[in-house]
């Protein structure tokens, strides 16, 4: 199943990198390019992308707002949004979680990784932050005013699922986690596709970020 991606950038250049990059992947391909946000979330309605790969900075809506509404409206329901960007700030990568991004990574990254990054936001199985480490959420909810959480609201969940998300909450992926616990990994996505259900979590990465706003897991 071929990879749907929706590039959003306000730099031509690299646009065009991105789009090699990306087209030189036999499971990956490019559907559409935007500028700005607004070109963004009009050309999503119409190529149906699985993945946007949104900048930070650009004109008449920057990628944070633009992520807003993406996860925030039901005709998008399904899109992941990776952001991808070069200020790879506290500030940024806080907001960029907290408007629903499924992962942030600063344009530095190996083509390898960027290309891995894409499955497995399309696939929901990871959050993929190398800045946006355990640390660094905890900062954002302990010291950017984050509205907690019940605590209560965890208990919808088994032991196991707590256990699951609270190892997904340290960054430890579905393969780390199925080490530990000595289970499989797909036992391990079956984990935490429940605990996502059962909190409503969008993704993965909400799902971290509840986990901290509940104080199951603290900075």
């Amino acid at each position: 199943m071929t990879i749907r991606v929706l590039l959003a950038d306000d730099q031509p250049l690299i646009r065009a990198g991105f789009h090699v990059l990306i087209d030189s992947a036999p499971d990956l391909e490019v559907v559409g390019e935007a500028a700005d946000g607004v070109e963004a979330l009009d050309l999503l309605r119409t190529t149906r992308a699985d993945v946007v790969l949104m900048d930070i900075r650009m004109p008449r809506m920057d990628g944070l707002e633009t992520t807003r509404r993406i996860t925030s409206d039901e005709d998008f329901a399904g899109v992941k949004v990776l952001v991808v960007t070069t200020f790879e700030i506290d500030e940024y990568v806080a907001q960029a979680l907290q408007a629903g991004a499924s992962g942030f990574l600063g344009k530095g990254v190996e083509p390898s990784e960027l290309q891995a990054a894409i499955r497995t936001v399309a696939e929901g199985d990871a959050l993929l932050s190398p800045k946006a480490t355990r640390a660094l959420i905890g900062r954002f909810l302990t010291q950017r005013g984050s509205d907690p959480i019940d605590p209560g609201r965890l208990a919808v969940l088994t032991q196991r699922e707590r256990e699951v998300v609270a190892l997904a909450a340290h960054g430890m992926s579905n393969h780390e986690i199925a080490e530990k616990l000595v289970v499989s990994p797909l036992t391990v996505k079956t984990h935490v596709n429940r605990a996502m259900m059962k909190l409503q979590a969008r993704d993965r990465a909400q799902l971290v970020v509840v986990a901290y706003q509940t104080g199951l897991v603290r900075f």
